[in-house]
């Protein structure tokens, strides 16, 4: 069991360290700081995954290691969601015309620039934790923390929509499920699978085919603990509406 957490949340993060490769791309004019930000955020998680490799050797974890297992995946997958939506509202890397959309795009760019700072603060505390436990100590081959090549293989797991394979299908079945009359009253349909299948990039085509088809609609990613009041922020954003807080 302990072994599959921390699969789990090795996949996680290969699925964020391929993300990066895409998030670094000339496309998307992230400016000079942001960028080091986000190697220095990718290095640090990539030696995390080459302590989480070790430890998944482990029969057992004990109360410390368990705790910052669960540290890292948090960070993952709060950063796999800083990167999806920072994706989502830039699109094809500012194609679209429009002072509007520009400005969009300069918003959107100005928060990933506070969100990955935040993480990378992030990434550094849980890194100094581990170094001031020791947790790698005791795990067998052990010599501290050294980044880990990302498999190849994983650059298929979260590609360009155009280029995604065997998505189609899924795709028209979800949309299809949400165009049915019965999906009028408030329905949930779950994508399921392990970090890195491309379930945000399948759930974002099927938002942007169905998005004309209904009065409000807002694309939102949620971590496993959610500030909820960031959520809601988020959401009448995406509706058009500005809150920057609640009274």
């Amino acid at each position: 069991m302990e072994g599959a957490m921390v699969s789990a949340s090795m996949g996680v993060i290969k699925s964020v360290l391929t993300k990066f490769a895409t998030l670094l791309e000339k496309k998307y004019k992230l400016i000079k700081d942001v960028k080091k930000d986000i190697i220095s955020l990718r290095d640090e998680l990539s030696s995390m995954n080459a302590l989480l490799t070790k430890l998944s050797d482990m029969e057992a974890l004990d109360v410390q290691q368990k705790e910052w297992r669960d540290k890292v995946r948090e960070l993952a997958y709060d950063t796999e969601d800083c990167i999806d939506i920072f994706m989502h509202k830039i699109g094809d890397g500012g194609a679209k015309a429009g002072i509007g959309n520009r400005l969009k795009e300069a918003k959107a760019r100005y928060n990933i620039a506070g969100l990955i700072e935040e993480l990378k603060s992030r990434a550094v505390e849980i890194s100094d934790h581990c170094s001031r436990y020791k947790l790698d100590e005791g795990i067998s081959g052990s010599s501290g923390h050294h980044a880990v090549a990302i498999d190849p293989r994983i650059q298929a797991l979260y590609v360009e929509p155009a280029n995604l394979m065997g998505v189609d299908e899924p795709r028209s079945k979800i949309i299809r499920w949400l165009m049915e009359e019965e999906m009028k009253q408030l329905k949930v349909i779950s994508i399921v699978g392990f970090g890195g299948m491309g379930k945000t990039t399948l759930a974002n085509q099927v938002y942007n085919k169905c998005k004309e088809h209904f009065d409000c609609t807002a694309f939102i990613s949620v971590s496993q603990n959610p500030d909820l009041i960031k959520v809601l922020i988020n959401l009448l954003s995406e509706l058009g509406y500005h809150v920057s807080h609640f009274d």
